[in-house]
């Protein structure tokens, strides 16, 4: 996580005004998970106070609702729209509540039978935590002004006493997460999402009232039914820097494995954090591992830790190559988005690229000549205890082996460091 003593001694003095319970933040997980049942990384947060020099003028809760653009249901017309929240209606539970399939008239809105009108997915926000109700209205906020393809749709939100429900449109084939750790996927479909998710981004950081998205990772990138890629899970996005800031201050929250070092070790925050996740996710598509994974031996357990040595050697890259591919991938092309990846995962922010940069750079692996699949591919499976193979040219040593220390964040499950950084809501 880097030093943080030097802030942290500075921020003891200063009253903490988040009341949020960080190990309700911790817990945090979205409707983008489901149908999964296990999470990507664990969610975490760092206490904080306010800095006054940078606090926006914000929005009142009455202000966002009335503007959003979005259908106001009522709990009446949810309970109906899902059964009552029956348990044969459930999609995923998380950390943030209960996820249901609910259908809705495509005209009017109004609720409809089962099986008949629109199919949508109802978030139900457990009633207990602040926290959740201010993701609740981020979400609110940014869904119901940002509109692309690659977002996914807020059709409308609900507002009952301690209820706070949020209907998005229904992505049959739910998150990336759930199919890249447990099927195979293709190269081409695995081409399609990192191209659909780096538009979604790309729109994002270059809106006209820059939004970082802070929360990056395969669970929050859902799949229509022809893997078309919506980003979801808006509830830690943050408004980005205005005149000639480089970033904003704010408290640390995110998912271990995919949160950039510098913002994890200072708590400032930039567009480039989204990139550096961005690259955490390519490595995942290359790799079929997840951003941690602990049951892997210690050098592993990072996957940009174990990774980095490879990504720029054309020869050892299969090495790391997801098995369940079974070699079908074209090597040309292979390379080319670890290069991307590389240049993602840089550990100076002003070293990386743009994500439009990102975007144009997939695109062109869009063409046939990136996309020739080489019998050569080794396709020898990995042994058990998780090492990769060997060169079958020749024998090679084995790779370099990382401590964990040389993570920039701590492992799944450590307790973070009382480092405080300023809040900007």
């Amino acid at each position: 996580m880097g030093n943080c003593m030097d802030t942290a001694a500075a921020a003891a003095a200063a009253p903490d005004t988040n009341n949020a319970d960080p190990s309700k933040a911790a817990s945090k997980t979205t409707y983008s998970s489901y149908p999964s049942t296990t999470k990507s990384g664990s969610s975490w947060t760092v206490p904080s106070y306010k800095d006054r020099s940078d606090l926006p003028t914000p929005r009142t809760e009455g202000e966002i609702l009335s503007s959003s653009n979005l259908k106001a249901f009522t709990l009446s017309e949810l309970k109906n729209a899902t059964k009552n929240f029956k348990p044969d209606s459930l999609l995923g539970e998380g950390g943030f509540g209960y996820v249901y399939k609910g259908w809705i008239d495509e005209q009017t809105l109004a609720p409809a039978r089962p099986g008949s009108g629109m199919v949508v997915a109802v978030k139900k926000l457990k009633p207990e935590g602040f926290q959740g109700h201010k993701e609740w209205l981020t979400e609110v906020d940014y869904l119901g002004q940002l509109h692309h393809e690659n977002l996914v749709k807020l059709i409308g939100y609900c507002s009952d006493g301690d209820n706070r429900l949020l209907v998005y449109e229904y992505m049959p084939k739910g998150s990336l997460e759930n199919h890249l750790f447990r099927h195979p996927l293709s190269w081409g479909i695995r081409l399609k999402v990192a191209i659909g998710a780096a538009r979604g981004l790309s729109f994002l950081h270059d809106a006209e009232n820059q939004v970082i998205y802070r929360d990056f990772k395969a669970s929050n990138i859902l799949l229509d039914s022809e893997f078309n890629a919506k980003l979801s899970d808006f509830g830690l996005a943050k408004a980005g820097p205005t005149g000639d800031r480089t970033h904003v201050s704010t408290q640390v929250m995110g998912t271990r494995g995919y949160a950039a070092p510098e913002y994890v070790a200072t708590g400032r925050l930039s567009v480039k954090a989204d990139v550096y996740s961005f690259g955490v996710v390519l490595l995942e598509l290359l790799t079929g591992r997840r951003a941690l994974d602990k049951s892997k031996p210690a050098s592993e357990q990072n996957l940009v830790d174990w990774t980095r040595p490879y990504l720029g050697d054309k020869r050892r890259l299969y090495r790391i190559m997801d098995m369940k591919l079974g070699g079908q991938y074209p090597k040309k092309g292979a390379h080319a988005i670890a290069t991307i990846a590389l240049q993602c995962i840089r550990s100076e922010a002003k070293m990386r690229p743009q994500m439009s940069e990102v975007l144009e750079k997939l695109q062109q692996l869009q063409d046939p000549k990136y996309n020739v699949t080489s019998p050569q591919v080794d396709t020898r499976r990995r042994s058990s205890s998780g090492s990769v193979p060997r060169s079958p040219m020749r024998m090679q040593p084995s790779p370099r082996r990382l401590s964990a220390s040389a993570s920039p964040l701590p492992a799944a499950g450590s307790p973070l460091p009382a480092c405080r950084t300023a809040q900007v809501h």
